[in-house]
């Protein structure tokens, strides 16, 4: 079930009622479920379910599911199973044809697009990217002409190197960064990637959890061949490698750097096609 984002009143009135009722409730962090308990004056027994204990402690849970006994699962903020291990424990639960009902309320997914003033009618949800640089890279490019808005999580020591990986391969698209949402010290900052990233970059830390969204490639299909092939070949002209050319013309054209590295081979190959009939 759904608990709060950060703010501990935003918890449904059916939520804590069925904290109250269950025999048992499996917390991501114990300590942390234990605070909301205080505030609602809840007094139903703890035990921990996260990523670390999530195989051995999961069929303990169907066990007692399995012997009657009702058990809700909550996340350290929002919506369990959402970039969680909840799945796991969801997954083999509808595997031993037990019932899995949902309590829904807060997710930092649907509040940060609510007030991103981007797309909402589609978007795709991404969660956490790879921490290794090459498989980030490939996951960006293959998401570079999505037409969709994005939404990402990131902790907030990597958030500012997404960014800039972001606008280097997708280009510098509108985003909205969603820090703290909920909390006392929530802030939204909307712009360019670029901008952001440098606001961040001027501070001294960057704290909280971090909802990271970033508008959808538009006109993917539309894309103006011979304004990239132009720009490709003014900066090469100029004396720039193939690697500085790609990165600037991304940049300028907010374009991904795996299309303009596409036009820009193909430039390469017709002048030397050319060349060589001349």
């Amino acid at each position: 079930m759904a608990t709060p984002i950060g703010h501990m009143e935003d918890v449904t009135l059916r939520a804590i009622r069925t904290l109250r009722e269950v025999a048992l409730v499996a917390a991501e962090d114990t300590r942390h479920t234990r605070k909301l308990f205080a505030r609602h004056d809840i007094s139903t027994p703890l035990i921990s379910y996260h990523d670390h204990n999530k195989e051995k402690r999961a069929p303990e849970l169907l066990t007692k599911l399995k012997s009657g006994k009702s058990i809700a699962l909550v996340t350290d903020a929002g919506t369990p199973a959402i970039s969680d291990p909840g799945y796991y424990l969801v997954r083999a639960a509808i595997d031993a044809d037990i019932d899995v009902v949902p309590i829904p309320g807060a997710s930092a997914v649907v509040a940060a697009l609510s007030i991103s003033g981007l797309p909402t009618d589609s978007f795709v949800f991404v969660g956490f990217v790879s921490r290794k640089s090459a498989k980030r890279t490939q996951l960006l490019e293959e998401l570079a002409r999505e037409p969709r808005t994005l939404i990402f999580f990131e902790s907030p020591k990597r958030l500012l190197g997404l960014m800039k990986d972001m606008a280097g391969v997708m280009g510098n698209r509108n985003a909205v960064v969603a820090r703290e949402l909920t909390k006392i010290h929530e802030e939204v900052l909307r712009g360019s990637l670029s901008d952001i990233a440098a606001d961040l970059a001027g501070r001294p830390s960057l704290k909280g959890e971090c909802t990271l969204l970033v508008q959808g490639c538009e006109g993917a299909v539309e894309v103006d061949r011979n304004m990239i092939i132009e720009q490709v070949r003014r900066s090469l002209q100029k004396g720039h490698s193939l690697s500085d050319t790609v990165k600037e013309v991304a940049t300028k054209c907010g374009l991904s750097k795996k299309l303009v590295y596409e036009q820009a081979l193909t430039l390469m190959k017709e002048e030397r096609q050319r060349s060589t009939r001349s």
